[in-house]
This record gives structure tokens, C-alpha cells and sequence, in this order.
């Protein structure tokens, strides 16, 4: 490791001074990789995951294609160096961003989209014109091996380099001196990372989680909402840093939205009566510690007095956990104080938006809010009244998927942008250009000595400027 820093160390200045035309070369060496291979890499999924090869399509090949291809498209724009205006006390300057790679980065992968959530912060290190080691998660062993056999074959480990192992590694990978880190995973680690980072004092974006809320009102469209509550919640066994976590319902719609999601989980998982766990739509839990995690959870919920209203069964043999939704859990079970990381989904009452936005606001801020209304005076005061990472109105997650949008959470769920241009500029430095004319000059006016005319001009300053 120590090795590979040095080596991306001394290339680091040659990045540097790279046009875009070499910076979209190599981009688009990485976009025709992943063309050629979309086989291998839904093979590692399925392997990892039993990830269905069209969840795998669109949720880590498009989604890291779509990221290559909007940076390929916008990256000249980016880097040029961006005016910014000229104010009255110092006219007669020019000034600019200017725009320069941070340096060595590195990639701490999560194993929950393990390879989008690898490669799409590369492509932003890359775009911004950095050196740069990735770290997958050892949690997904194929998609591991899947992204170093990419490291290898598309890039000169100078520039870009994979390292796989276990938190030993990730541990000896923190002690060195990155200029710039990027991590994906809880709260609990990113706490870790960060400190790290601060012995350094090098740059972080920290991608979290948390128990990101779903307000469904007395407005909505139920069966709209349930489909796409269902899909958000269940794609990827719901192991998704964005699922929404637990819904806040109406007290009059409720009964009516647990039948809508009954009725969509039987549409989309169970469309042939063989029960769920038969589904080849329906990924599994990754391995056998989550899985028994979630479970306890819904033991926990269910000896704390909630009751299961759809779904409920478990088969460890299989590592399957069956969507499943959970009525009254209180507010102190484990399922409400966790992030869950799973297809269970309990479900709470509201009777005003008051009561809602207050038990959302007593915990911490969350990575993604969705409200669900038909009422625009509804929709205002809730993204008004709850700071979250990002929000959805009458959708779920795919505010991820959007290119022009910023991607972070809000305290215990993040700290940085990701994404687009919010990536290129979370590994860039920005730096800050005045250029001054030669010779006589505002400024000069304000030069010692302190006479009296310069205590007339500094009022002068402070009254009109």
C-alpha cells in the first residue's frame, strides 16, 4: 500500500497538468469496460447478492454508466476556470476559480451497490484529474475481485489501483497521507475515517445513512404511493443507503395504504402464488451476520407488541427475509432506533403534520426524506420543516439517479457532495485567483501612512461599500 501511494504520489503532478481531452480518454476507457463486461459484472452480483440481472442493470451498471457519460459530456466546461464578479472597493481586478486536482484520493467502498458505489466516486476522482486507490468491500468477495481484475486491465496502477482486504486493511490504508477521502458506509465508521482524515487534515465526503422517513398524507394516491414505497423499499432486499426506512401515514389513510402495498408486493413478487422467496425479481440479505441482525430486529419488534400485517417469514438457509410490514413498534424498539438495511418496514401514524415533522425532527437528520401528498401547502411545509440530506416528492430514491442533482446527507448522514459536477468539485480544490492591474490601484489609497485623508477615504469604505 505504502508502495502504491508512492507510486501515485510522483504521478500525481503529471495528472495535473492533463487536458480534458486525456482526463475523457481514460473515462471512456472505463465506459467501455463495463460495455464489454456487463455479463461478468451481473455474474459477481448474482454471486454476492442473487441480485436479479435487471436490478443489476439499472442499479450499478446504467447507474455508473449514466455517471461516465455526464462527466465525459461536461468535463471541459468544468474545468475551465469560472468569473466571478468584481466588487466597487476593488475595481479594476479581475477574478476566477480555478479548478486543480486534489492529488491522491482514496475510495472506501460500502457492500451494498458495491460497484456502483466504487466506480462512481472513481469517475469523479478521475474527472477532477486525480491519482486514486479503491478499496472494496470485503463483504462482496466477487464484486471485489471483479473491480481490481478492472483496475487492472484499464488503468496504469500509477493512476488508479485497487487493494482488496478486510478493516485491517482499510485501517493501514487510513494512516496515509491521501489528499482526499471518500466513504461510503454508517455513521459509526464514517466517525472513524474522519478521524483519520484529521491526522492528515485531509479533505472528506462522508456518504452515511440513517433512517430516512416516508410522509404519506390524507391527499395522496395510495396506490401510486404504494408502488412506489414497494419499489424503494425492495429493490436490493432493501439493503439501500436511501430505502425509506419507516412510513408516517395518515391515521385515515393507513389501513388503505397497508392494503395497496399487499396487494403491490403480491404483483411484484408473487405474482404466481409460489410465495416470495420463489421470486427471481427478489435479491437476498448479503450474508449470514446481516441476516441475523435483521432478524433479531423483527423478533425484538414483534416481543415489543408490534404485529405483522404483510409478509414476516425468514429462511436462514437462504439468507431470505420476506418484505415484510410492521404495525405499531414503538418508538424504543430496535427497528425504530436503527437503520434497518432491510425489506422491513414499519409503519407509523400521524394525526396533523405537526406530529409528523416533530417525530421525524427528534432524530437525527436523515439522508433522504419522501413525502407523499397531493397538497402543495402540505408539500411546502414539510420540506420546509425537516433538513434531510435530499428529498422526493411522490417518488422514491431516484433522486440518486440525477445527474444535475447534489447527493450527501445532513450531519449523522453525511458530510459532502456527490455526483455530477458536485463530485468533480468534492475532489478539486478551488482555488481562488485575483489578478491586479500593474501600478496605481484602489487599494494603494488605503496604504500607510495613516493620515488623516486615509481616515476620511476608510469612512467613506465603511458608509457606501
Amino acid at each position: 500500500m505504502q508502495h502504491l501511494f508512492s507510486l501515485q504520489k510522483g504521478r500525481s503532478e503529471a495528472l495535473r497538468r492533463e487536458s480534458a481531452a486525456e482526463r475523457i480518454r481514460r473515462l471512456q476507457r472505463l465506459h467501455d469496460w463495463i460495455t464489454q463486461h456487463r455479463d461478468d459484472i451481473r455474474a459477481a452480483l448474482y454471486h454476492d447478492f442473487r441480485k436479479p440481472a435487471t436490478e443489476t442493470d439499472v442499479t450499478e451498471i446504467y447507474a455508473t454508466q449514466a455517471e461516465i457519460r455526464h462527466a465525459i459530456k461536461h468535463l471541459r466546461q468544468w474545468m475551465r476556470p469560472r468569473r466571478v464578479g468584481t466588487p466597487l472597493a476593488l475595481l479594476g481586478t479581475t477574478s476566477w476559480v480555478q479548478y486543480e486536482p486534489k492529488g491522491v484520493c482514496l475510495v472506501m467502498a460500502p457492500w451494498n451497490y458495491p460497484f456502483y458505489l466504487a466506480i462512481g466516486p472513481l469517475v469523479s476522482a478521475l474527472a477532477a484529474g486525480n491519482c486514486c486507490i479503491v478499496k472494496p468491500s470485503e463483504i462482496t468477495p466477487g464484486v471485489a475481485a471483479l473491480i481490481a481484475r478492472l483496475v487492472t486491465e484499464v488503468f496504469d496502477p500509477a493512476e488508479v489501483s485497487a487493494v482488496e482486504g478486510d478493516k485491517d486493511v482499510a485501517t493501514a490504508l487510513l494512516q496515509l497521507p491521501f489528499d482526499h477521502i471518500f466513504f461510503t458506509g454508517s455513521p459509526q465508521v464514517g466517525k472513524i475515517v474522519m478521524r483519520a482524515a484529521a491526522e492528515h487534515l485531509a479533505s472528506v465526503t462522508l456518504e452515511l445513512g440513517g433512517k430516512s422517513p416516508a410522509v404519506i398524507d390524507d391527499t395522496a394516491d395510495l396506490r401510486d404511493a404504494a408502488e412506489k414505497l414497494v419499489w424503494g423499499k425492495c429493490i436490493n432486499a432493501g439493503q439501500t443507503c436511501v430505502a425509506p426506512d419507516y412510513l408516517l401515514v395518515h391515521e385515515r389513510v393507513k389501513d388503505q395504504l397497508v392494503k395497496e402495498i399487499r396487494q403491490v408486493l403480491n404483483r411484484f413478487y408473487d405474482a404466481q402464488g409460489r410465495g416470495v422467496a420463489q421470486s427471481d425479481s427478489f435479491a437476498r440479505i448479503v450474508n449470514g451476520n446481516h441476516f441475523r441482525r435483521l432478524a433479531r430486529l423483527l423478533e425484538d419488534a414483534q416481543q415489543r407488541g408490534a404485529t405483522i400485517a404483510v409478509g414476516g417469514s425468514v429462511d436462514h438457509a437462504q439468507c431470505f427475509i420476506e418484505p415484510t410490514v410492521l404495525l405499531n413498534a414503538p418508538s424504543d424498539s430496535a427497528v425504530m432506533q436503527e437503520e434497518i438495511f432491510g425489506p422491513l418496514l414499519p409503519v407509523q401514524t400521524f394525526s396533523n403534520l405537526m406530529e409528523a415533522v416533530d417525530f421525524i425532527n427528534a432524530r437525527p437528520h436523515p439522508l433522504a426524506m419522501y413525502v407523499f401528498t397531493r397538497n402543495a401547502e402540505n408539500q411546502r411545509y414539510l420540506l420546509g420543516h425537516v433538513p434531510a440530506g435530499g428529498a422526493c416528492v411522490n417518488d422514491t430514491i431516484v433522486h440518486l439517479g440525477h445527474p444535475e442533482l447534489p447527493f450527501g446527507g445532513f450531519g449523522n448522514s453525511g458530510i459532502g457532495r456527490a455526483h455530477g459536477h458536485y463530485g468533480f468539485v468534492a475532489f478539486s480544490n478551488e482555488k481562488a485567483v485575483l489578478q491586479q492591474r500593474v501600478g496605481k490601484t484602489g487599494i494603494k489609497m488605503f496604504y500607510p501612512p495613516y493620515t488623516e485623508r486615509v481616515h476620511k477615504m476608510v469612512g467613506w469604505l465603511l458608509k457606501f461599500l
